[in-house]
């Protein structure tokens, strides 16, 4: 295997440094193909694994100011290793979140949560009643944005792979807030046309697989509508019909949350903004954490394992 549990001693604490007790980290599939070295960061070995999680403050250099003892942090940034139980970090690797919101949530809030919420954000201006179609929607990420969607009043269209457990599926995101749940197989199908009796076409396609999936939730944008890629799942690129580009002008995007980071590194205020309006949905109820299965630090092996399977509708979090 690529991972090992190691001790380490924790380094010095410098001027600037915070030392914290990491108390949960989420294992993402983005960490995975960090370390298969598939990903646009790569990290120098050996490494830490893990890009999120949330820590407690246990002490702090004398030149530190925005942190003190007993403050939750969580990464302001990729690639700081959170797979650990301590560690002394720069201050300004490290954002503060409020403690009265739950572990879980916080432990899963800087990669999920602020995609979905950019993406609903910045890529077209959604007012209440309009439609965003989404694939993958049972991922973190869709989980999202069924739920900042909900919240502002945007109606989804949530697109799922078939798979044995689906109507327990379909009732779990109907839950969260979807308003129509779909199968790839069910998007070509003219039954289709019955969605938008009552709702708008929508303005917004979320993509993270690819192939297939891509083209067929294209057919039902709206024209001058966007397509934002984030992922790619399938393993396959995103099929665009010509007449797609011609006679509805849809555009295509991509995102990825670390580049939005590095763009906004100067701008904390719009980061603060962020993770306030997100913090302000988990205390009023509205956004939740993904459907989580906790793993002691020494059970890791086993939570890699459950993260690499298909059809996994639920996040393995390390706890440390």
């Amino acid at each position: 295997s690529l991972f090992r549990l190691k001790d380490l001693e924790v380094p010095k604490l410098g001027d600037s440094d915070v030392h914290i007790k990491m108390l949960a980290a989420p294992i993402n599939p983005a960490d995975i193909n960090m370390v298969q070295g598939t990903y646009a960061i790569l990290s120098p070995l050996p490494a830490v694994g893990g890009n999120e999680g949330v820590g407690e403050v246990l002490e702090v250099g004398s030149r530190v100011t925005a942190l003190k003892p007993g403050d939750w942090v969580i990464p302001a940034d990729a690639g700081l290793g959170t797979w650990r139980t301590r560690g002394v970090f720069p201050e300004k690797m490290l954002l503060k979140v409020p403690r009265d919101i739950p572990v879980l949530c916080a432990a899963t809030l800087s990669v999920n949560p602020c995609t979905a919420f950019r993406m609903l954000a910045d890529f077209e201006t959604l007012a209440p009643g309009d439609s965003v179609i989404q694939n993958a929607a049972n991922s973190g990420v869709g989980q999202a944005v069924i739920q900042i969607a909900k919240a502002s009043g945007i109606k989804t269209i949530n697109v799922v792979r078939d798979r044995p457990d689906l109507p327990q599926l379909v009732e779990r995101l109907m839950a969260l807030g979807a308003d129509h749940v779909v199968t790839e197989e069910m998007l070509r199908k003219p039954e289709m046309k019955d969605i938008f009796k009552s709702i708008p076409k929508p303005r917004l396609a979320l993509n993270c697989v690819g192939g297939k999936s891509t083209t067929e939730m294209l057919r039902h944008l709206q024209p001058k509508g966007t397509m934002v890629t984030y992922g790619g799942m399938a393993k396959q690129p995103v099929m665009v019909p010509v007449s797609a580009f011609i006679f509805r002008d849809v555009r295509l995007r991509g995102f990825w949350m670390t580049q939005w980071r590095k763009d906004h590194a100067q701008d904390p205020e719009s980061v603060a903004g962020m993770m306030d309006s997100l913090c302000q949905l988990i205390r009023r109820g509205q956004l939740t954490a993904p459907a989580c299965t906790q793993v002691p630090l020494q059970d890791y092996k086993a939570a890699l394992e459950a993260t690499m399977k298909p059809f996994v509708s639920s996040k393995q979090i390390l706890l440390l």
